[in-house]
């Protein structure tokens, strides 16, 4: 692959792919990420520090790191696919040797100076892999019981690995999003009903052998939050207030009584929508998710227009986990689903996602520039 690309011409230069750049979509992305700076501002009482100028430094690299990615041609991202995903299997397994332990949990590799979170990895680095194995077979070879068993496989072991950390937000987007990239590769529909029928089935074995206690709890305390209103429900509940007390236009910017006085829990991460619901409103709240449409849009717009298999599902399905990401987040503050730690994307402080996100929005726009680029499938031969 790398030889062939060596050998061809390359598809403009630099400065034709800098303007071929849709900066309209980099634009929305720097806007949405400008409320997670006002919000982090506001976390801190009316303080850059800590969280707000991180996050601005963070942004500012991940947007160079979105452009320098957007420059390679999409087919030399279609040859590190496995590689990639290899090399983020292997950090997942470094985490069970080696990881540091943070609330609870052991999810960040060390390397002095920062912290990396091997599983916001693996999220983009599936993407890659799964794309690059349904480039590679036929519609009905997608439907094919024995062409599924890779790709699952590809799901199976980061999932695993991930569950034992424990972290079971991450792990349920990484299944969610990889089966999702199944669904639209365009797997019949009997499967579809199979897995949902299995999936049904599997619940109470899920429940005896996979989940902790505390994950138990946090079920528990989804079905009856008020059944421990100072314990277990304390956060869901507080939230709950504080979205309900925001009303339709909020109580004001740094003026969110819940947030400020420190009932609300992990304001500047998990907890972030349900601040910035609670002094915007109902209507800052939809705009923010209006933003969010919108960035949607421009992902699947470019998925249509680009003539690559590979091109189009390396777009969906990094639209598919920014989707997740999103309802995922916001049920959850709203009492929807179980409380399982998923950010808020470009809005909740974090490093590590912020990057592997900006890299994902790369790729997406390296498909934009490249959407020209026809790649060759080879029938049966998915390598």
């Amino acid at each position: 692959m790398l030889e062939s690309l060596a050998s061809t011409r390359q598809d403009g230069t630099l400065t034709t792919k800098l303007l071929e750049i849709n900066w309209g979509f980099v634009f929305l992305i720097c806007v949405v990420a400008s409320v997670g700076f006002g919000m982090l501002y506001s976390v801190a009482g009316g303080s850059l520090d800590p969280w707000a100028s991180r996050q601005m430094v963070r942004f500012a690299i991940g947007l160079g790191i979105l452009v320098a990615v957007a420059m390679v041609d999409i087919r030399i991202w279609m040859s590190l696919a496995y590689p990639a995903y290899l090399i983020a299997l292997v950090l997942l397994i470094a985490v069970e040797f080696f990881g540091a332990v943070g609330m609870g949990a052991q999810r960040w590799i060390s390397f002095g100076f920062f912290q990396l979170q091997p599983s916001e990895v693996m999220k983009i680095a599936l993407v890659l892999a799964l794309a690059r194995y349904f480039h590679g077979i036929t519609l009905p070879q997608v439907s094919n019981p024995l062409y599924l068993i890779p790709p699952l496989i590809l799901i199976m072991l980061p999932v695993a690995l991930v569950i034992r950390q424990p972290d079971l937000g991450t792990s349920l987007l990484l299944a969610t999003g990889g089966l999702s990239l199944i669904f639209l590769a365009g797997i019949s529909w009997k499967w579809i009903v199979s897995a949902a029928i299995a999936a049904l089935a599997a619940i109470p074995m899920a429940w005896q052998f996979v989940l902790a206690d505390y994950q138990k709890q946090r079920v528990l305390t989804f079905l009856e939050p008020e059944a421990d209103q100072r314990g277990a429900g304390w956060h869901i509940m507080q939230s709950k207030i504080a979205l309900g007390s925001g009303g339709v236009f909020g109580k004001g910017y740094l003026q969110g009584t819940q947030s400020h006085l420190n009932f609300l829990p992990e304001k500047q991460t998990d907890f972030i929508f349900t601040m910035l619901a609670e002094e915007f409103g109902l209507v800052g709240a939809l705009t923010l998710l209006g933003l969010y449409l919108m960035v949607l849009g421009y992902g699947l717009a470019t998925a249509m227009q680009t003539r690559s298999q590979f091109g189009r599902l390396v777009v969906m399905g990094v639209m598919v986990t920014f989707l997740l990401y999103i309802l995922i987040n916001t049920a959850m503050v709203m009492g929807m689903i179980p409380v399982v730690g998923v950010p808020l994307p470009l809005v909740s402080y974090g490093g590590t996602a912020m990057m592997t996100l900006m890299f994902g929005f790369g790729l997406l726009m390296s498909v934009h520039v490249h959407r020209n680029v026809d790649i060759p499938r080879q029938a049966g031969s998915f390598w």
